[in-house]
């Protein structure tokens, strides 16, 4: 193999596995370790500058981050990342003070976001303060998009909310809610120099071709709709048995909702098996907390209505089977259709794209599924003055992505209005600095001891289901958020080798508590990763190959395992190894220090 080339900010990007996984690359690490030292407001910054929502998204992100967490490896559970935002959240002082302002004379430009979702308000976010004048237009009362509609107020607080999008359009957003676009053509005809296209998959599927659809048409909701129903006041009370379809997040918070309504036998129906689910493995916990059956493997046959009332519904029970590429089929069962009686339905089986306000001669190119054509690194359609992003650009997804989105969309406009190339997109800001205190101390918490993940407090059941909006979750306090935050493995904190300084002594071979550390012959990657003393199996994580050291072996090291614990480079005689911290800021249309000390304030 060639040597590794540290100088490539991807290579150690990689490493930092939360950071890579989060769409937006929020420095995971660095934020951590500033809430173990109960230093949440620059903790809380640090978030903001890369994923806008800390508040939000420390109660309802999806957490990628967390799959890929390096204690993942080491113990059962990861460090409970996404909660930890939240403590950041709910304990920083107020920063206003530290935001970015927009200057009182703009530049000229006018760009028009469409949707005041977590995407839009992205964009405006990061065009703000390079004086460009942003108006935001959306259908509902208030900013936050599907944010608002659709997260129930028990996981997501409307004060919180309205906190954070207040953040950004307090930059001199003008704002104008309660006004749908039926026009894309009309709004270009006022003169944008850019229009963002930000307004989600507002339309939730239906099942209108089961039989009973149209005669229970009254007691039958589409799960996104009713949700923002509940959310703006028009229902506040639903029937005594209540069956919901669908297996996601969307179907969770039906379910939950519909128990606060004053729904008494609640229970959720799916397709799949319950391990194929699309939701979130903790929105099914919650669910079934809350004492709500998942029925698997069940499939809707039709809606049963006599005398005008729906009465429940017929079931096909169904089995599973996978074939060698892992894609599942379901089987019919020679059994009889299950019969469940309810009084309402709440559809939760997907949500799509509906862009009938744009116009198709106005140069936007749509696919065969009515999406937008768009190139995936601009989000440029192929009108150049149009950009999507969000759910409105590729499909449903979740705030984090929305956020990514807003980020490079606000990138691309900002290039386009310049009149430069927007493909030539500007680097990542990165960093690599030595953690060296001394010969064997360093400026981070390295020690390495079996912890289980800390649970987050709930309220007391009943009490939960006895007000939608109460908050569930009470979120950790400090000296729990410090305990879980000491979790953190530091994987920021790279292992550096320097062949120069190497005398291949192999003591770091000897301390390295996983054997991730080899000195070997030089072969082609396939056979070198088997060759190590651990092979190293995990083709998603690279291995870090030095240069020929003098024996005319190379150090080879699986980057996988190792959990920078700093043992090599505390052993080693000629400090051939280095801790050294690195970090990784992606780059924005409008720069801002990612730098804890620029945000010190009174009591942190």
């Amino acid at each position: 193999m060639e040597p590794t080339n540290g100088k490539n900010p991807e290579y150690f990007h990689k490493v930092v596995d939360c950071q890579y996984a989060c769409p937006a690359h929020t420095a995971v690490p660095e934020y951590i370790r500033l809430i173990a030292a109960r230093r949440y407001t620059e903790a809380y910054l640090v978030n903001w500058e890369s994923n806008v929502f800390p508040g939000i998204l420390g109660r309802t992100c999806d957490r990628p981050c967390e799959p890929a967490c390096r204690r993942g490896r080491i113990e059962p559970e990861p460090v409970a990342i996404c909660r930890l935002k939240r403590v950041a959240a709910d304990f920083k002082d107020d920063i206003r003070h530290c935001l970015p302002v927009a200057p009182e004379r703009k530049n000229g430009k006018r760009i028009a976001l469409v949707g005041a979702g977590p995407a839009s308000l992205t964009v405006a976010r990061d065009l703000a303060p390079l004086g460009y004048k942003l108006h935001v237009f959306d259908s509902l009362k208030a900013g936050g998009g599907f944010m608002r509609s659709q997260i129930p107020s028990f996981r997501l607080p409307e004060s919180v909310l309205d906190e954070e999008v207040g953040y950004i359009l307090e930059m001199g957003v003008s704002s104008h809610f309660n006004r749908t676009i039926d026009s894309l053509k009309d709004l270009l005809d006022e003169n944008y120099d850019a229009v963002f296209v930000g307004s989600g998959a507002p339309r939730g599927r239906d099942l209108k071709n089961l039989p009973g659809r149209k005669p229970g048409n009254p007691y039958i909701h589409v799960g996104i709709d009713w949700l923002a129903s509940v959310a703006f006041g028009h229902k506040t009370s639903i029937g005594r048995r209540v069956i919901v379809l669908g297996g996601g997040n969307t179907a969770m918070d039906c379910c939950r909702t519909a128990r606060r309504l004053g729904g008494e036998d609640v229970k959720v129906i799916v397709r799949s098996p319950f391990k194929d689910m699309k939701a979130s493995p903790w929105e099914k916990e919650d669910a079934i907390h809350e004492d709500i059956p998942i029925i698997d493997n069940h499939v809707p046959l039709d809606f049963v209505v006599e005398g005008g009332v729906l009465t429940g519904m017929h079931f096909e029970q169904v089995r599973a089977e996978y074939d060698a590429n892992g894609r599942r089929t379901l089987v019919k069962l020679n059994q009889a259709p299950v019969f469940y009686p309810c009084d309402e339905v709440l559809v939760a089986i997907g949500q799509e794209n509906a862009f009938p306000w744009i116009e198709r001669n106005i140069g936007i190119v749509f696919d065969k599924w009515g999406m937008p054509v768009l190139d995936p690194d601009t989000f440029q359609s192929a009108n150049p003055r149009v950009f999507f992003g969000g759910d409105a650009a590729f499909g449903p997804s979740n705030i984090i992505t929305a956020v990514a989105h807003g980020h490079q969309a606000a990138i691309s406009i900002d290039l386009f209005c310049q009149g430069r190339d927007i493909t030539d997109r500007p680097p990542p800001h990165v960093n690599l600095v030595s953690q060296k205190m001394g010969i064997h101390e360093w400026s981070y918490d390295n020690a390495i001891e079996d912890d289980p993940r800390y649970r987050v407090p709930l309220v007391e059941k009943q009490l939960a289901l006895g007000n939608r909006k109460l908050e569930v979750e009470l979120g950790f306090d400090a000296a729990a958020a410090y305990r879980e935050a000491e979790r953190c493995l530091n994987c920021d904190v790279q292992t550096v080798f320097e062949e120069t300084r190497c005398i291949e002594c192999d003591a770091c071979v000897d301390i390295c508590p996983t054997d991730c550390i080899n000195f070997t012959a030089n072969l082609p990657e396939p056979d070198l990763r088997q060759r190590l003393r651990v092979p190293a199996r995990n083709q998603d994580q690279d291995i870090y190959v030095s240069a020929n050291l003098p024996t005319g072996r190379v150090m080879v090291k699986d980057e996988n395992v190792c959990l920078h614990c700093g043992l090599c480079a505390e052993r080693c005689p000629t400090a051939a190894w280095d801790m050294q911290k690195f970090l990784y800021q992606v780059a924005k249309a409008s720069e801002w220090p990612l730098n804890a000390e620029a945000a010190e304030s009174p009591g942190n």
